[in-house]
């Protein structure tokens, strides 16, 4: 049987930091590769040894007609795979990678959605929003970000509080008017509509909380698409 989603080589062609412990990696693909907004590829790394570590990003770039693609990754310290693409990957490496994967926790572009997501959960929301921009339909979504500081805040400079809800859990930026608390349902309630979908990317905790807030508010339970995440080494 013939693999439909091989390995593939991928180049990096340049890499930025988030925050002091997320960086995003754009990647070169050897074949264009299309993907939906919400889906992850699998990063494969080999040893001289033989050896391999392999690990699930989701992509942070919308879609379009490349063969370019952005993974932001999270340095964890007993992370086999994040500590070396955060210490070792330089622009101009190669690295083996699969995909795409998932096909439920996907937004097609077509459809109104809530966008609700913890930390680093964010990363295939920001796909989702950015993917909207992209197709002038930034009246279809709206995205609602958790986080405990503002040092913490992926892709800072492409949100507006004005914009998109921004939640501090511990401390707050100078003057922000929403004082630090976790995510509550007063948060969500002007953004909830009887034909939204949702889609929530956290921790197992987060997850779970917010999603009975989306239900309280009136989502129904089929509408609300989660994707939970753990330790990502």
């Amino acid at each position: 049987m013939t693999d439909t989603n091989p390995w593939q080589t991928a180049t990096v062609v340049a890499i930025r930091p988030e925050t002091a412990r997320a960086k995003t990696f754009r990647l070169k693909l050897a074949e264009p590769t299309s993907y939906l907004a919400g889906q992850h590829f699998i990063v494969r790394l080999t040893a001289p040894d033989g050896y391999t570590a392999s690990r699930s990003y989701s992509v942070a770039s919308p879609p379009d007609e490349t063969d370019e693609i952005e993974l932001t990754v999270e340095r964890l310290e007993d992370g086999e795979v994040s500590v070396f693409m955060h210490d070792e990957l330089m622009v101009g490496d190669e690295i083996e990678v699969r995909g795409p994967i998932g096909g439920w926790f996907v937004w097609k572009g077509d459809a109104p959605a809530i966008l609700v997501g913890g930390g680093s959960g964010i990363v295939p929301l920001m796909a989702m929003l950015r993917y909207a921009r992209h197709l002038g339909r930034t009246d279809l979504v709206h995205l609602a970000v958790s986080v405990r500081s503002p040092d913490e805040l992926l892709y800072a400079s492409e949100l507006d509080p004005a914009e998109q809800t921004i939640i501090y859990t511990r401390t707050t930026p100078a003057g922000f008017s929403r004082p630090a608390a976790r995510i509550m349902g007063a948060d969500l309630a002007p953004y909830v509509r009887a034909d939204i979908d949702a889609y929530v990317c956290g921790s197992s905790g987060f997850s779970d909380a917010a999603s009975h807030l989306l239900v309280d508010l009136g989502v129904p339970v089929h509408r609300v698409r989660v994707e939970r995440f753990g330790p990502t080494a």
